[in-house]
């Protein structure tokens, strides 16, 4: 569940799965089928106490969705009936639901013990459109299909593709790029220890903000938390290591956006400027003649409990990280260019709802209020590497988003 974006309050997801249901219904007695009752269940009686949690969840997963947020995304859920289930894999399963006058998809898989690993309240899947034609039809915003070569991307389809969009956590693949650039030229390792700091802490999505002042994380920890879990904290502390102007030479380098990336926003200034006392520090920041300076002198000193939530867009033109459909292209090909394992496993984590069953996927996606965007980049049963990234403003759109992507990666070249 990410009650917290990068950048603002995103919805009641909790942990992503992939895998295609088949039509086996879940007999009463399987334990997945257990879960799903006692799920059903709790929804009308939360917020629930942490033992009950902690009988039903594994631990990891209380680690990663915190009871408090556990709890408001069971309230959320009122009225919760199940029409129609079916398996996933012996130890998941996905439902047909309905809460209220919404339509759901309820995602559930088990650990060996028997309990909750993984949970996920969504829409219902989008239909993948057929053709060239119907994409363009359901795009709200910008869309890319492209392959992936050795000399770069060659487009296969798009729309808008070259126009700058915000694009929320995406920019985390920049960081990436920066971390990976310092490990080649040896001045950092995927070992290297950082220091969980109180003044680099930011808030969810993510877990590391939780972590005791003063503890380790590596490096190669920290990458994997930014990219799996879009973990803020995580994010911020690579930053910090590699530094600002180094995250900002790369998006240089690789897609030429360096403008409206400079001075680079941490996830943490970003929750300062839309969340504490908006419009506030969001005005003097936009006026100010020394951005970096008014960074350095006023926001970093405003506390992260001064940040509320908020619920519509502000300021996604002037007060986001941008980049253009092309542009995340060149970034998935400059991360696979660089062919370290490390890489390809910080950002095969997890496949973005994809589905497809294909040898590699790498994922990333951003949302906040008035942004949501999702790309891909895939290693196909033929060798070739698609690419393909959505984006809207539209934050409840997440499954079309992953209908075009699928499209994008599927149909005929």
């Amino acid at each position: 569940m990410r009650a917290w974006s990068a950048a603002g309050v995103a919805g009641a997801a909790v942990v992503m799965l992939s895998g295609c249901p088949s039509s086996a219904p879940v007999r009463p007695a399987d334990p997945a089928g257990s879960q799903l009752s006692w799920v059903v269940a709790a929804v009308s009686r939360a917020p629930l106490d942490r033992r009950e949690l902690e009988r039903h969840f594994t631990g990891r997963f209380l680690v990663e969705v915190p009871p408090e947020r556990l709890n408001r995304t069971l309230r959320s859920m009122a009225g919760l009936t199940v029409s129609k289930v079916a398996r996933l894999s012996p130890a998941a399963l996905v439902a047909t639901a309905r809460a209220g006058s919404r339509r759901l998809e309820v995602r559930l898989t088990l650990d060996a013990a028997g309990r909750i690993a993984g949970l996920l309240f969504r829409p219902p899947a989008r239909p993948v459109p057929a053709n060239w034609a119907e994409v363009d039809a359901r795009v709200r915003g910008a869309f890319l299909a492209a392959e992936i070569t050795p000399s770069g991307c060659r487009i296969t389809h798009g729309v808008a593709a070259a126009v700058v969009r915000p694009m929320g956590s995406m920019f985390k693949l920049y960081v990436l790029g920066a971390v990976a650039r310092a490990v080649r030229q040896g001045t950092l390792s995927w070992d290297t220890p950082l220091t969980v700091d109180a003044r680099l802490k930011s808030l969810p999505s993510g877990v590391l903000q939780e972590r005791r002042d003063g503890s380790a994380v590596s490096v190669l920890e920290a990458a994997r938390l930014m990219i799996s879990i879009s973990d803020n904290t995580a994010t911020d502390l690579l930053i910090h290591r590699v530094g600002r102007r180094a995250v900002e030479q790369i998006v240089r380098a690789w897609d030429g956006q360096a403008g409206g990336n400079t001075p680079l926003l941490t996830t943490r200034e970003l929750f300062v400027l839309k969340g504490a006392a908006y419009p506030r520090y969001a005005a003097g920041y936009l006026r100010a003649a020394d951005k970096r300076r008014f960074l350095d002198s006023v926001v970093a000193g405003v506390p992260l409990a001064s940040v509320k939530s908020w619920g519509r867009p502000r300021e996604t033109g002037r007060l986001e990280w941008f980049g253009s459909p092309l542009d995340l292209c060149r970034a998935h090909a400059e991360l696979r260019a660089l062919t370290d394992p490390r890489i390809a496993e910080i950002m095969s984590a997890h496949d973005g709802e994809l589905g497809l069953g294909w040898p590699s996927v790498w994922f990333k996606g951003g949302t906040e209020p008035g942004v949501l965007a999702r790309s891909y980049s895939v290693l196909r049963p033929d060798g070739t590497i698609g690419f393909a990234v959505a984006m809207t403003a539209d934050q409840r759109a997440t499954g079309e988003l992953v209908a075009l992507a699928k499209a994008g990666l599927t149909l005929k070249r």
